[in-house]
């Protein structure tokens, strides 16, 4: 104890002589946003001046993640606030977009769009809602019990395509339908339908997600589920694509070095046109310019791997391109343009270094190497 008090004492001494006498409550900073003050109007005015709501989707769901991501890398204080908001899921996302107050950005689909052009017959829905970027894919994912071997056992079967304005609930509708399996549907959160599928209730669930998630990834292994396999037909091809899960993806659900075929569909940033020249077009326009000038902050850890997967020039067919996405998106391949006499040597290199000749035989590969090569030239450095 003599020790101690000896210690305080002389520490004290030399911090009056050095001038290290600093109070506990001055060796803290309160956030500088904390500290300004004002009148309530400017307050007010300076929260809400560059403040845009992004509809996300459940919280568990990959779209929720992207819309969190969003915020954490496009913050800037009171020069944008981006407010990542749980809703119902993509489909409900674009009915938010046109008609709910505060929401300028949202993720969506491009099946939901159809639909609602098509079918809902929004009245002038391709000049209200454009697109910003197309996002990764989101693939078809069915599990159900052990007993079921096929989509077509589901025929007759209590099967739940979650919450109704969900992506599944219009999605999973759509697959069914066009696959001619009529199925007796169910609309519950998903985690309620999962300890349905577990006592026997339901026979599936469905969920349109951007794999790996953990609401599978979780399910324990020999749990007595299963992932089913979607077959892809010409019904499938005006807006869906070749999709598919693997063991690394669900090592509890499939078996090592195993794959399940099924369907995807394009998923969109999708974002309300206002006027040019109004206070919210303002706003979406400085979203846009700063989601570009920080695209590489998301191809980095923590962000979702699936940001990595995206081509910002990438086209959503039916779609139109936000005008401030599409000035700025030429701006960016300029800058590309500049470097592709190095881009090509440098693959070139990583080519002969990897031993690869020739093209590799599918898409999947090709981007998959590109990919590689993206890495590998990032751990070389700055070119001098």
């Amino acid at each position: 104890m003599r020790r101690i008090l000896i210690t305080v004492i002389t520490t004290f001494i030399l911090g009056l002589v050095y001038g290290w006498a600093i109070s506990p409550a001055a060796a803290q900073a309160i956030p500088k946003s904390l500290q300004e003050g004002g009148t309530e109007n400017a307050i007010k005015t300076r929260k809400n001046t560059w403040t845009i709501g992004v509809a996300g989707g459940l919280i568990d769901g990959t779209y929720m993640r992207f819309a969190d991501e969003l915020a954490k890398v496009l913050d800037d204080g009171d020069n944008l606030r981006i407010l990542p908001i749980v809703s119902y899921g993509a489909a409900s996302n674009l009915e938010d977009l046109i008609y709910l107050r505060g929401v300028d950005v949202a993720v969506t689909q491009s099946d939901v769009f159809d639909y609602f052009r098509n079918e809902r017959k929004t009245p002038n829905i391709d000049k209200r809602v454009h697109y910003i970027i197309r996002l990764p894919i989101s693939e078809v994912q069915i599990l159900a019990r052990s007993e079921i071997n096929s989509i077509e056992d589901l025929r007759g079967k209590k099967v739940n395509f979650g919450p109704a304005g969900s992506g599944s609930s219009l999605t999973g509708t759509i697959v069914f339908q066009r696959l001619g399996i009529q199925v007796e549907q169910v609309n519950i959160n998903q985690a309620s339908a999962l300890q349905s599928l577990r006592s026997g209730e339901v026979s599936a669930l469905v969920r349109v997600v951007g794999k790996p998630v953990g609401f599978f990834a979780n399910i324990p292994a020999n749990s007595g589920l299963k992932l089913l396999s979607i077959p892809f037909t010409k019904q499938f091809a005006d807006y869906y694509t070749l999709g598919e899960l693997t063991s690394k993806d669900y090592p509890n659900l499939i078996p090592e070095n195993g794959r399940v075929d099924t369907i995807a569909v394009p998923t969109v940033l999708a974002v309300y046109n206002w006027p040019k020249g109004s206070d919210r077009f303002r706003r979406v326009e400085r979203f846009t310019e700063r989601l570009f000038a920080n695209w590489s902050k998301f191809q980095q850890p923590p962000y979702h791997p699936k940001w990595r997967d995206i081509n910002l020039a990438a086209t959503v067919p039916g779609w139109t391109r936000f005008s401030v996405a599409e000035e700025t998106l030429q701006k960016y391949q300029g800058k590309e343009v500049a470097r592709d006499g190095d881009l090509n040597r440098d693959f070139q290199a990583f080519l002969s270094r990897s031993g690869t000749r020739g093209s590799p035989p599918s898409q999947s590969e090709r981007e998959a190497l590109f990919r590689e090569f993206l890495q590998w030239r990032q751990q070389q450095g700055p070119r001098r």
